[in-house]
């Protein structure tokens, strides 16, 4: 019993040296020097706040972009300087459990996100047929809104979405006392080094991977990413792209080659969803190539959204 009581004490106290989630998400810490630095604007919405920007003349066509897993939205920094010098409108937004929107504390799946977006467009009294662009996991979130929402969706950009016939986690992420302990002191860890993997040339941006760590320390984002591992990423998506692809609706598909978290090899599975698919592979680039390589991936993106 003393060796029980002992490994628990440490355990105990390896949890809360590794556990950075100190700070409350509210109002007050959102008007910190510290986060308005980061700009933008809030909303809130029936589930929690939602922190976006919204450029551009109010008679454009809207472009909403739609980060990933964990990056907040700071991800389509050079996107939206592209689009905002073409004349569009455009809407990005931090999802739940990410960067300065609300961490409510429920299950993160497919409608959720689903809601989040349409909510948001409500908000802001867009009712226009809007643009999706999307990277990784709004990949998904772009072709579920799509299905779901045809008569409000125009056209549909994916950067290496994620796409995945569904997968069961193990049990230690599936274990509610095992699972928080593990995102804490192990897993959550990861997180920030490796968004160096996005990169094929991390060197290159030394200003773009300080901005994510400040997001860690306010209560609710490992809670978030761990229920978006077992209640997003488990989900089958293949049915919503071939639904798309059923659909005929102009979608533009850019892949770099050199991506190590969705390999470019998923290209192919995608493309056979989405026969349409206006295809582009980015060479010297991993999962970001609109970040590693603009000259590239901007007139592509302006050209699409143009016709």
């Amino acid at each position: 019993m003393a060796i029980l009581l002992a490994a628990a004490v440490i355990l105990l106290g390896v949890y809360h040296h590794r556990d950075r989630e100190t700070f409350l998400l509210d109002d007050t810490a959102r008007n910190s020097p510290a986060i308005r630095a980061y700009g933008g604007s809030y909303v809130r919405l029936p589930s929690g706040v939602t922190h976006y920007e919204l450029i551009g003349p109010q008679s454009a066509p809207t472009i909403v972009l739609i980060h990933g897993f964990s990056v907040p939205y700071y991800i389509w920094d050079p996107v939206v300087q592209a689009l905002a010098a073409g004349g569009f409108r455009v809407l990005r937004y931090d999802l739940y459990g990410r960067g300065w929107s609300d961490r409510p504390d429920v299950r993160y799946t497919p409608e959720f996100f689903d809601e989040q977006l349409v909510q948001l467009l409500e908000a802001l009294e867009i009712h226009q047929p809007i643009d999706l662009i999307s990277v990784s996991m709004g990949g998904p979130i772009a072709v579920n809104f799509a299905v779901l929402h045809p008569d409000r969706t125009r056209k549909v950009v994916l950067f290496d979405p994620g796409f995945t016939r569904g997968f069961r986690p193990p049990w230690l992420l599936r274990a509610p006392v095992v699972s928080d302990f593990l995102m804490c002191v192990k897993i959550a860890p990861t997180f920030a080094p490796g968004q160096r993997d996005d990169f094929l040339h991390p060197e290159r941006y030394p200003g773009y991977f300080a901005k994510y760590e400040p997001q860690m320390n306010y209560r609710g984002f490992r809670r978030a990413l761990l229920s978006t591992i077992r209640d997003f990423l488990t989900q089958d998506t293949q049915p919503a792209f071939e639904h798309l692809g059923n659909s005929g609706k102009p979608v533009l598909l850019v892949w770099g080659r050199a991506d190590q978290d969705v390999p470019f090899a998923v290209s192919d599975d995608v493309r056979k969803a989405i026969p349409q698919a206006e295809f582009h592979a980015i060479d010297d680039a991993a999962h970001v190539p609109f970040y590693e390589h603009p000259e590239i991936t901007d007139p592509l993106l302006i050209d699409f959204l143009r016709r």
